[in-house]
């Protein structure tokens, strides 16, 4: 072996590539876009170690940490009867339906999934965010995802959970805390539409929800994941509703999330490339 093709092996075995961790945020059937980026990510051999998420983010993550590909995930989204799901949407149902559906997908405690993942979490009681990092994976999930007014509250323990979305939208400090060196958040809500221009009755209907709702959305609930994101992912998800469970919808979603991550994909891998140098000398 000559005397540059051992510099090169010896800097290639010494190489410290970077502790990837990724930030699912939450959005309801937005998700559709997380299995898009996802896609994305896999076609580009990307894969992350350290996962976090709220909602449907949480969802999404824990299936991801426990192996799932996006063409998986989205092969289960296809198993979701639609109509039987729309049925319970209704003021603070259980959410007992969506437990027994995860159930035969992601047993066991989450603390057992073969990477790192936490779930973002709001407590009832103090309005303040909690991150799970163990109990039954299909519980913890559906607390992460129980907005109020559709769902009532998940008990684990005998504390009361709502969504993760009011305290902690896109876990990405989480992420940093589980031992994620470089973090990609994705926002499922990083464009909404202005007060001023919903309508009337939109504006009205807002209100009374806000109203019936027994937990309220922290000043930080997303601007902290953008504190603790090295890039943050921001699909337009802007004409579709968290409530949208269309098969069109979904589809036109899942490549929503698609593109983003392929347009910022040479930024994110430029990134990744420089938090590595960074890495390499550090004990």
């Amino acid at each position: 072996m000559g005397f540059f093709a051992r510099i090169r092996l010896f800097f290639s075995r010494h190489k410290r590539e970077p502790v990837l961790g990724i930030a699912f945020g939450s959005g309801g059937a937005k998700g559709m876009a997380h299995l898009g980026a996802l896609k994305a990510f896999e076609e580009e051999g990307i894969s992350f170690s350290v996962i976090t998420g709220a909602s449907i983010g949480a969802i999404v993550g824990a299936l991801y940490a426990k192996g799932y590909s996006s063409a998986d995930m989205v092969g289960i989204v296809e198993s979701l009867n639609a109509k039987e799901f729309s049925k319970n949407l209704k003021p603070f149902a259980d959410l007992g339906f969506a437990e027994h559906f995860l159930e035969p997908y992601i047993e066991g405690d989450i603390s057992e999934l073969p990477k790192p993942f936490a779930a973002s979490v709001t407590d009832a009681k103090t309005n303040e965010n909690v991150t799970l990092k163990q109990g039954k994976a299909a519980r913890v999930l559906t607390a992460s995802a129980a907005i109020p007014p559709f769902f009532r509250g998940v008990e684990i323990d005998g504390v009361k959970y709502y969504d993760g979305a009011f305290s902690n939208a896109v876990p990405a400090d989480t992420c940093r805390e589980l031992g994620a060196e470089f973090v990609v958040g994705i926002d499922l809500a990083a464009f909404v539409r202005p007060e001023e221009e919903k309508g009337r009755f939109q504006r009205i209907l807002g209100s009374a929800i806000s109203a019936m709702t027994p937990v309220k959305y922290l000043e930080n609930a997303r601007t902290r994941g953008y504190e603790g994101s090295d890039i943050m992912l921001r699909p337009n998800l802007l004409p579709y509703s968290a409530t949208d469970v269309s098969r069109a919808a979904m589809a036109e979603m899942f490549e929503i999330g698609y593109g983003e991550a392929k347009e910022h994909m040479a930024e994110i891998k430029a990134a990744i490339k420089e938090a590595s140098r960074g890495r390499r000398g550090k004990k």
